[in-house]
């Protein structure tokens, strides 16, 4: 778990994907790459999650290829077996927390309450997903939350763009921000991969140094 949570607090961002086809996921892969954002969190919103992890996994296996909106064990074990090294819910789900434990499996639970927070501490998670942080209050939300835990870390997501993530970025308990601006649902569809490399690039300059 360390080792994946140190290299999202290396990169700062984790970007947010969904592909309606895993056939896009290998030009989107070489983007990132290019861009210099070697992350990736593709989302089980649409089936083609699991076909694009593999993808991802087989053809750059030096990207951090994560699922995320994971909602059941199935998925879980979808994603595991696709080759994804890491999982994000977008709520604390006791059963896929406890999956994910079992198998070494690193996860980042979404959570937007104190009580959620300490139910990760039962299971001796210190990294949290804030979702949806722009509607919970954002950063802060989070400054308020860490007094009482100071122990968690928080992976902000949902509202977070280029705007605004050098703020969250500024907070010592934030260790890196989800976002999907450098990889937009009409680039993806339109297969616009050059402009992604170049968000990423931005966006990757962006956090540099932070």
């Amino acid at each position: 778990m360390k080792l994946v949570n140190d290299r999202i607090a290396q990169h700062k961002i984790v970007p947010v994907i969904m592909l309606h086809s895993a056939d896009a996921a290998v030009p989107l892969a070489e983007a990132l790459v290019k861009g210099g954002l070697p992350v990736a969190e593709i989302t089980f919103r649409t089936d083609a999650a699991a076909g694009a992890i593999k993808n991802v996994a087989k053809a750059y296996p030096e990207i951090l290829v994560g699922a995320g909106t994971v909602t059941s064990v199935e998925q879980a074990k979808c994603a595991e077996a696709a080759g994804a090294r890491f999982i994000v819910t977008p709520g604390f789900s006791r059963t896929v927390t406890e999956y994910c434990a079992g198998h070494r499996l690193p996860i980042f639970p979404g959570v937007c309450t104190p009580s959620e927070l300490m139910w990760l501490l039962e299971y001796g998670l210190d990294v949290a997903k804030f979702f949806p942080a722009a509607q919970y209050g954002g950063l802060g939300t989070i400054k308020a939350l860490s007094a009482p835990f100071p122990q968690m870390k928080f992976m902000p997501t949902g509202g977070v763009s280029e705007t605004n993530i050098l703020e969250y970025l500024s907070h010592p308990k934030i260790i890196a921000c989800g976002g999907s601006w450098m990889v937009r649902k009409d680039l993806l569809d339109n297969g616009q991969f050059d402009e992604v490399e170049a968000l990423t690039a931005k966006a990757v300059s962006l956090v540099k140094g932070v």
